[in-house]
């Protein structure tokens, strides 16, 4: 949609997901540097329902670009022209990542599905959305241009940065890289939206003005910026709340250990069982 909403609803959409994998990617990070098997049988599970809400995210958004009021309904071509071909190309968008989060599903569902196929088709999809973006915006004016080919680093950013995870799974600065660029596409699909289309009735921003262009990317600088510090939180939080929780686990096993090593305290209970 060539509107406001058109750019929130996918920025809503990687926001959503980025925030997520801020927060699980560092959980699985210290639990597995900790060697525990705790979070194993709960972590496909959450696979699971993390690729499903993603493959949902995606339907919903092809069902609002094709039956909007003005959209295509499923109309492709009629009678001597293309029939909205932008709400065509976001679906198009929209379809890569379904067959993305299906094949997530797949991966954890179905044991011979090779690993890192899921890595593999999510990089896919990551670059048939920047491909679709690179031929999106021809003969648009400058900064129209200019803040949308902004978006195309963050695209092949990621795009990259999941082809590498099909040999490096689990990589976690690799996690944390994606996820920062995921960020960034959330945050600047929400920019692109109030820059094009400003929802409370504010000035509109010259297309062609050299300054604004130097202020958009200015700015996409501080989105990353915002993107890396929610990263950091997000990090931040997690590794406080394992402490925490972890703390009273090991004053109970160091108590154990204490009681078991203490010749006295053997000998008492055993004392205290025999007069029993």
């Amino acid at each position: 949609m060539a509107n406001f909403k058109g750019h929130a609803l996918p920025g809503s959409f990687f926001l959503i997901v980025g925030l997520w994998w801020s927060l699980k990617h560092p959980l699985k990070y210290f639990y597995q540097k900790e060697k525990s098997n705790q979070l194993t049988h709960h972590y496909q599970r959450l696979e699971i329902i993390e690729a499903a809400i993603r493959t949902l995210f995606a339907v919903i958004g092809i069902l609002v670009e094709q039956f909007v009021p003005d959209g295509p309904h499923l109309h492709l071509y009629h009678e001597d022209h293309w029939v909205k071909l932008m709400n065509w190309q976001h679906s198009t968008m929209y379809l890569f990542f379904a067959v993305s989060g299906i094949m997530d599903m797949l991966t954890y569902l179905i044991t011979h599905v090779p690993l890192g196929l899921d890595r593999l088709v999510m990089a896919l999809a990551a670059f048939n959305e920047g491909f679709l973006f690179y031929y999106h915006v021809r003969d648009r004016p400058p900064l129209d241009q200019h803040i949308h080919s902004l978006l195309l680093y963050t695209v092949f950013g990621g795009a990259l940065s999941l082809a590498v995870e099909v040999v490096l799974r689990d990589n976690i600065v690799l996690e944390l890289f994606r996820t920062s660029l995921l960020l960034l596409q959330g945050t600047w699909f929400w920019q692109i939206g109030f820059v094009l289309f400003p929802p409370f009735g504010g000035p509109e921003w010259d297309q062609n003005s050299h300054d604004n262009i130097m202020f958009a990317t200015m700015c996409f600088c501080w989105h990353y910026l915002a993107a890396l510090c929610i990263l950091a939180a997000s990090y931040s939080l997690v590794y406080c709340f394992l402490t925490r929780v972890k703390r009273p686990e090991d004053r109970e096993v160091i108590g154990i250990q204490k009681l078991r090593s203490d010749h006295t305290y053997r000998k008492a209970l055993l004392s205290g069982s025999d007069e029993e």
